[in-house]
C-alpha cells in the first residue's frame, strides 16, 4: 500500500525592512552606515533567494545526482510500504471417497496396461473395472493392482504365475471389478451363489469382484496401511482364481495366510497381506471348507 505524502510547508520568511525595525534615537546614526546596510540586505535577501529556488528546483525536479558518488538521490519524499503478497497455499486434493450401497451396475474399463510380471510362460491378463460414477479412477485402480501383483511377496514368487494388466479393448483372462456393495452383492450371487451380505468380496468365473467398502474402508479386523489391505483383498481372490482354498490360522502370533477369510477373525494369527513371508516361504495353515 502506499501511504500518502506528506511536505512540511516552508517557515515564512521576513522581509529584510523587519530588521531594521527599532528605536527612532538611533536613526541618524545609522544613516551614514545606509549604503553599506542596502548592500547586505541585497545579499542577504539574494542568498533567500536562491536557497528559495534552491527548494523549488528540488521538488520541481525530484532529485539530484551526488556528484562525488554519482549515486541518485530519491525521486520522491512518498514512504512505500511494501505489502508481501501471500504465497498461495495449495488446496489439498479430496482424500475422502464416497462409498455409496448401491450404483449402476455400469463399468467403465482402466485405459491402463503393463509388462508382464513373474516368471510363467504365459501371463495371466486382466483388465480393471470401475462401477460407473464412483469416486475412483479406473486408471488409478489398475496401477495400484499392477503393483500389489508385482510385489515380491506376491503370487509371482511362484515361478509358475505371471500377470500383465491390459488395456480396455485388448484381449484378457479376467476382469478385476470394483463396484458398490449392491453390485458386489448381485454379481457374487449370480456368479457362485454366495450372499456376500453387502460386506465381502469374491471370485466368480472369469473375474474377481472387490466390494467398494472394504477397497476404500478396510477392515476392523486388518491394523495397517488401506494399500496393505487392498493387497490382501487382491491376494486372496487372486489365489482363489488360481485354484487355492480357504485356510485357518496355523497358530497363536503367527501371520495368517493370505487364504485365510480374516474379515471374520484372526483367531490369535496376526493380519498378513501376502502369499509369502520375507524368508520367501509360503504363509500357510490348515484348510477348511
Amino acid at each position: 500500500m502506499h501511504s500518502a505524502q506528506e511536505r512540511e510547508s516552508a517557515p515564512t520568511t521576513g522581509s529584510a525592512a523587519d530588521s531594521h525595525r527599532g528605536g527612532s534615537q538611533h536613526r541618524s546614526h545609522r544613516r551614514r552606515h545606509r549604503p553599506r546596510r542596502r548592500g547586505r540586505s541585497y545579499l542577504v535577501g539574494a542568498l533567500v533567494a536562491a536557497g528559495l529556488l534552491s527548494s523549488a528546483a528540488f521538488f520541481l525536479d525530484g532529485a539530484r545526482s551526488d556528484a562525488s558518488s554519482a549515486t541518485p538521490h530519491p525521486r520522491s519524499t512518498v514512504h512505500i510500504t511494501t505489502t508481501p503478497t501471500p504465497t498461495p497455499t495449495p488446496t489439498p486434493s479430496p482424500t475422502k471417497i464416497d462409498v455409496p450401497e448401491t450404483g449402476p451396475g455400469t463399468f467403465v474399463t482402466a485405459q491402463a496396461s503393463g509388462a508382464k510380471v513373474g516368471h510363467g510362460s504365459r501371463p495371466l491378463r486382466y483388465v480393471v473395472d470401475v462401477e460407473t460414477g464412483l469416486d475412483i479412477s479406473p486408471n488409478q485402480a489398475a496401477n495400484e493392482i499392477a503393483d500389489i501383483l508385482a510385489a515380491p511377496r506376491g503370487w509371482t514368487h511362484n515361478d509358475a504365475y505371471s500377470f500383465q494388466l491390459v488395456s480396455a479393448g485388448q484381449p484378457y483372462d479376467l476382469k478385476v471389478r470394483i463396484a458398490t456393495a449392491g453390485t458386489a452383492d448381485a454379481l457374487c450371487w449370480t456368479g457362485i451363489h454366495q450372499d456376500t451380505k453387502g460386506e465381502y468380496n469374491c471370485e466368480i468365473s472369469g473375474g474377481v469382484v472387490v466390494n467398494l467398502k472394504r477397497w476404500v474402508m478396510g477392515s476392523p479386523t486388518f491394523d495397517g496401511p488401506i494399500h496393505d489391505y487392498r493387497a490382501l483383498i487382491i491376494n486372496h481372490e487372486m489365489g482363489h482364481f488360481l485354484g487355492h482354498s480357504h485356510m485357518a490360522c496355523g497358530g497363536p502370533g503367527q501371520p495368517a495366510p493370505v487364504m485365510m477369510q480374516q474379515i471374520k477373525g484372526l483367531h490369535g494369527c496376526i493380519a498378513n497381506a501376502w502369499p509369502y513371508d520375507k524368508n520367501g516361504d509360503f504363509v500357510s495353515g490348515p484348510h477348511v471348507q
